[in-house]
């Protein structure tokens, strides 16, 4: 006589739960913060202040170059933090100075650059400069330092930068103020030997968050002034400056997500040990 299959306890069931279903909690977790905000914390860390202190205390003469030295792949981590650093420089009424040492920069950054100049009202040329791309890496670092305009003739509309009222004292070195590179790589080395070295320009860098370890020594030794670190890092940029935009929303994404992960691998746990023991 064949025995009656035994009837699985609910701990059973849940352990044994189609992954499928697991997978649709977790693309929720991920989805519906980007329609509901839940407003989790995203305090500001001392590599991230330090960088917004600094152009909180610079005057309308001021310059800032932000070059967006990224490409496709990385964008999703580096773009809310140009976002975000244009945007304050924009509020700060600094000179901003918008650039890529990557071919595939301008493309990525120019819609966020219109769209802050529209929510600013701001006009190019006046209160922001968008110079494009040069090929050269290191030769645009090293002929900018001494001659901006020579280095780049044109900006990335074909307008002559001599013509720029924004870029009429702006020479050399002498005249920049700090320069942040956001970068997929190790880039920013690129303007630490050939800026801030022979010129001592200060300087600040975002990195993803893997690379940003590799960052502290510099931000130690005084090179960098400070570091956005990945989306996170975007994200503490945005709530300084009051603005919870792309990088606060992924960062809610990214919370909710990890919450549910962690939530599964502790029901997991405790299923496993209590049918463990049963048996």
């Amino acid at each position: 006589m064949a025995e009656l299959k035994q009837e699985k306890t609910f701990w059973e069931k849940l352990v044994q739960i189609d992954r499928r279903f697991i997978y649709l909690i977790i693309a929720l977790a991920m989805t519906l913060p980007f329609f509901f905000q839940m407003g989790l914390p995203i305090p500001a860390t001392k590599e991230v202040k330090d960088i917004y202190d600094l152009i909180e205390t610079f005057k309308p003469n001021d310059v800032v170059i932000l070059s967006a030295d990224f490409d496709p792949s990385v964008s999703p981590e580096l773009l809310p933090m140009f976002d975000a650093m244009f945007r304050h420089c924009l509020k700060a009424g600094v000179k901003v100075i918008a650039m890529s040492l990557y071919i595939q920069g301008p493309g990525l950054i120019e819609p966020v650059i219109n769209q802050a100049a529209k929510d600013y009202n701001k006009v190019n040329g006046i209160d922001y400069a968008f110079l494009g791309w040069q090929y050269g890496y290191n030769l645009v670092v090293i002929n900018m330092m001494e001659n901006l305009k020579q280095t780049f003739p044109v900006d990335y509309y074909g307008e002559r930068t001599e013509d720029l009222p924004i870029l009429g004292n702006v020479n050399n070195y002498a005249d920049y103020d700090l320069i942040t590179s956001m970068n997929g790589s190790s880039t920013y080395m690129t303007w630490l030997l050939y800026a801030h070295e022979p010129y001592n320009v200060p300087m600040a860098c975002g990195v993803t968050a893997v690379s940003a370890a590799d960052v502290y020594p510099y931000i130690q030794s005084g090179q960098f002034i400070g570091m956005l670190g990945g989306l996170k890092g975007a994200a503490e940029y945005e709530t300084l400056i009051s603005e919870k935009r792309m990088a606060t929303m992924g960062m809610e994404a990214q919370n909710w997500a990890h919450i549910f992960i962690i939530l599964f691998i502790i029901i997991g746990n405790i299923g496993f040990f209590i049918i463990g023991r049963k048996k």
